[in-house]
């Protein structure tokens, strides 16, 4: 500023020796005082105007002088140098005028400088001010006034900026910025631009009556009434709510204003139909979840309808803090429609096992999914009744049922073998003949306990990873289905026999532990090298000792255990639905690390599968009484081992010779899904007897690709009709192209209008795209979006629908789907809803 100055008096100077200059707004001394002009002499006006007139015309005739006074120019009768003044040059250079010059505003505009002296006090909004009137020049005082909002909210440049700002501050109880367009004297014209764009205007404004106002007419809106503003407030209450980075101050003022608007008692009244697609207030998904739950306890939910609007509500603000509850309604949606729809019969043991095996398992899975979600919600009160109701559905109708059509068709074996099916006791003989033979190197996990639902979940997630493929095939289990014999008959066996502790031999030898499955592992094909090790040893690995194992050895075995370290135990048994999903991660992070240390052949198996019912069991689910004989070695909650035992109700009676083992043991099985007593164990969590979800045990062969097979799903605009909009919004559909599964990821984009140079001229909508239904109808997304005023000026011009995806973690992001509209509206800056 002192630059300008001091260059413009030099210019006067060049043709005047004395020079006036009155600071009418007293705001000019700090500049005066600074000024340095070679050969000018600077002296105030201070009481001494006879003694500068003496001095400046007699004692100093050629000398120039610069006179200044801090104060506006005295009337002409009271102004004792006024002769002189007349005769010399006036300097006219207030700080508005320097502000307007360095604005670059026209002069005509200087009210919007004079009339607000306070704003520009700040060099900093001096600053962010020339920084907007560089970008795009003010045609007119308001112009300017509304990019001095901008500045003083620290906002982008538009009233809705504005207000998201202060917004953002009363929701953190902070009032700096509407303070600072107060002192700058910019309140009243900001209250003027608020009632012309939003429709708001009181007697007297207040910012948080407007704000309490902007919720209330946005949620009569979105439920089809009228509201207290117009459209142009829903759009900014829309953009504001939609944003990242204003998601907790919308939380704050919501959760405030959904008691002051009385929100719960309004919902109170509404249908799930009317709030489904609107998520203003957290109540809102309380109430719908409420409402959910209270009809699928009664049967009287349609689950059509009620997978639809969790599909819906994952579109909702506060979709994260629920999600685990709708995942729950969900699986429990699902596991409801999938036993209706099951045909629960069986013509022989092949057909049982064939029809568990490709599609009954997934009841055992939707069951366990319910209970993992609604145990991480925490809102087992809540889901109580559904719980009851889906607890007693799944024990009663599906797993005793089929187990005990089950008992009936394996009553009848001689010998525990199913045809069509590979025995457990096989296992690594196929294996070696199908990878050895052709002196390809393997590796088997062994998850304890992975059940066939478990390991088809972890199929689905290994196919997910980028180059990976995987074949899911059913295995029958050796009887009893528990951990030391199954362990053993994965093994390369021979005289497979039950200890008289319940240990299992093999070769003679000792097959529980790591070392001694190492050495009965090395039995196998003598020239083979093997290695036996845990997963946490082979997970510890580094890269390069993880290439060495591959190198140094053919063939071998890692041994996982999450699920039955955690379900066979009495005090964690209820957390069996967490231990699969960590199972199915932990199994997912191996075959990644065996794949890096470059094996291409990997196969995931179990000892053995379980049974597992959330509810403490009642009596009827344990047997009458346990079986006699001359000795009883082993006995476990499903199975008594033992000599000379004696038949008795409820119990099938194996010898081992009918079970491919050795020795003189019998086992004796309980029917169905009973259980025997056992002091000091869980009942909840079991296995060992002969149950469908025990006995029929996965075989997961992994493998990679060469080429890159993972692609996000597309997403497409679909448009009814002509491409034309002529009002305030405009609907479309947008359509899921194929159903996200392994192979098929999900995509998250944002939807928006925008004109030409890609100006947002609509809200934006962020959608997520993971609809894994089969059903074409229920992968659509039906949007309306709202146009700003800013639509109006590109009327009758081309607009464009464009879905964005983020690039990986940048704030950078492409296009990847447009349709082109003709806007083409007849009446401009209103909403015609």
């Amino acid at each position: 500023m002192s630059d300008r100055v001091s260059t413009t008096l030099a210019k006067m100077f060049e043709e005047e020796r004395i020079v006036f200059w009155y600071d009418a707004d007293r705001d000019m001394r700090d500049t005066f005082e600074a000024l340095a002009l070679p050969g000018v002499e600077k002296v105030e006006i201070k009481d001494n105007e006879f003694g500068l007139k003496y001095r400046i015309l007699r004692k100093e005739p050629d000398q120039k002088f610069l006179i200044y006074h801090h104060g506006p120019e005295p009337a002409m009768k009271d102004n004792w140098l006024l002769d002189v003044q007349l005769a010399t040059a006036m300097f006219k250079a207030d700080q508005a005028a320097i502000w307007v010059q360095e604005l670059g505003i026209p002069t005509q505009y200087d009210t919007a400088v004079r009339d607000h002296m306070a704003f520009y006090r700040s060099q900093k909004r001096l600053d962010r001010l020339k920084q907007f009137e560089a970008d795009k020049p003010s045609a007119s005082v308001s112009d300017i006034r509304r990019k001095m909002l901008a500045v003083c909210a620290e906002a982008d440049g538009e009233l809705d900026t504005v207000v998201e700002a202060l917004l953002e501050d009363l929701a953190f109880g902070r009032d700096d910025r509407i303070r600072v367009i107060e002192r700058s004297g910019l309140l009243s014209f900001f209250w003027k631009q608020v009632a012309n764009a939003y429709g708001y205007q009181p007697e007297q404004p207040d910012f948080q009556d407007f704000s309490i106002a902007l919720f209330q007419s946005a949620y009569k809106r979105a439920i089809g009434e009228v509201g207290g503003l117009n459209g142009e407030a829903l759009l900014t209450f829309r953009r504001w709510k939609n944003s990242r980075h204003n998601g907790q101050a919308f939380e704050r003022l919501s959760e405030k204003y959904q008691d002051i608007l009385k929100i719960p008692e309004d919902l109170e009244l509404r249908d799930v139909r009317a709030v489904v697609s609107i998520d203003h207030f957290e109540e809102i998904d309380r109430h719908i979840i409420r409402a959910i739950v209270n009809a699928m306890s009664e049967q009287s939910a349609n689950s059509v309808d009620v997978l639809k609007w969790v599909r819906e509500r994952r579109q909702s603000h506060w979709y994260p803090k629920y999600a685990d509850i709708y995942q729950a309604i969900a699986c429990a949606t699902e596991f409801q429609q999938a036993l209706a729809s099951a045909e629960l019969v069986m013509h022989s043991p092949a057909d049982a096992v064939r029809r568990y095996s490709t599609s009954w398992f997934k009841l055992d899975q939707l069951y366990r999914k319910f209970l993992y979600h609604m145990q991480k919600s925490g809102q087992a009160t809540l889901l109580s009744s559904l719980y009851e109701s889906i607890e007693n559905r799944y024990g009663t109708n599906f797993v005793l049922k089929i187990n005990d059509l089950w008992q009936d068709q394996i009553a009848g074996l001689d010998e525990w073998k199913i045809s069509g099916f590979e025995r457990q006791l096989d296992f690594f003989r196929l294996q070696a003949d199908r990878f050895r033979s052709k002196d390809q190197k393997f590796v088997v996990i062994i998850s304890d306990a992975l059940r066939f639902e478990v390991a088809e979940e972890c199929m689905r997630e290994i196919r997910s990873l980028d180059r990976f493929d995987a074949e899911l095939t059913p295995m029958i289990s050796s009887l009893p289905s528990y951990t030391q014999l199954g362990m053993a008959s994965l093994l390369p066996n021979k005289d497979l026999e039950i200890t008289e502790k319940g240990d299992v031999s093999s070769h003679a030898l000792p097959t529980s532990g790591t070392s001694n499955r190492g050495k009965v592992l090395a039995m196998g094909r003598g020239e083979d090298r093997t290695k036996v090790l845990k997963a946490e040893d082979f997970m510890n690995m580094r890269t390069d000792e993880g290439k060495e194992l591959f190198r140094d050895h053919d063939v071998v075995y890692i041994f996982h255990n999450r699920i039955d370290a955690v379900g066979d135990k009495l005090q964690t048994e209820d957390r069996l639905p967490e231990a699969a999903e960590e199972a199915v991660e932990d199994l997912k992070k191996m075959v990644q690390k065996l794949k890096s240390a470059n094996f291409s052949n990997i196969v995931v198996t179990a000892d053995h599968g379980f049974l597992y019912q959330h509810k403490p069991l009642d009596e009827s689910s344990f047997s009458v009484a346990d079986p006699a004989g001359d000795s009883v070695t082993t006995k476990n909650r499903r199975f008594v081992v033992g000599r000379g035992l004696k038949p008795a109700d409820g119990f099938k009676l194996w010898d081992a010779k009918q079970l491919g083992l050795v020795g003189d043991q019998q086992v004796a099985i309980p029917n169905s899904i009973n259980r025997l007593r056992v002091s000091g164990s869980g009942a909840r969590f079991v296995h060992g007897g002969a149950s469908l979800q025990e006995v029929v045990i996965p075989v997961l062969r992994v493998g990679k690709q060469r080429e890159t097979d993972v692609s996000k799903v597309d997403v497409r605009i679909v448009v009814s009709g002509k491409s034309l909009i002529s009002s305030g919004q405009t609907a479309v559909m947008l359509y899921q192209e194929q159903p996200v599964s392994e192979k098929w990821h999900a995509r998250t984009v944002t939807a928006g209008i925008y004109a030409s140079g890609d100006e947002l001229i609509s809200d934006k909508h962020e959608l997520t795209f993971d609809f894994s239904s089969e059903n074409a109808r229920e992968r659509e997304i039906p949007l309306k979006f709202l146009l700003s005023r800013a639509a109006d000026e590109h009327n009758n011009q081309d607009v464009f629908l464009k879905l964005k995806e983020q690039i990986g973690r940048t704030s950078h992001s492409e296009e990847i789907a447009s349709h082109r509209f003709q806007l083409k509206r007849g009446i401009k800056t209103d909403f015609d809803f």
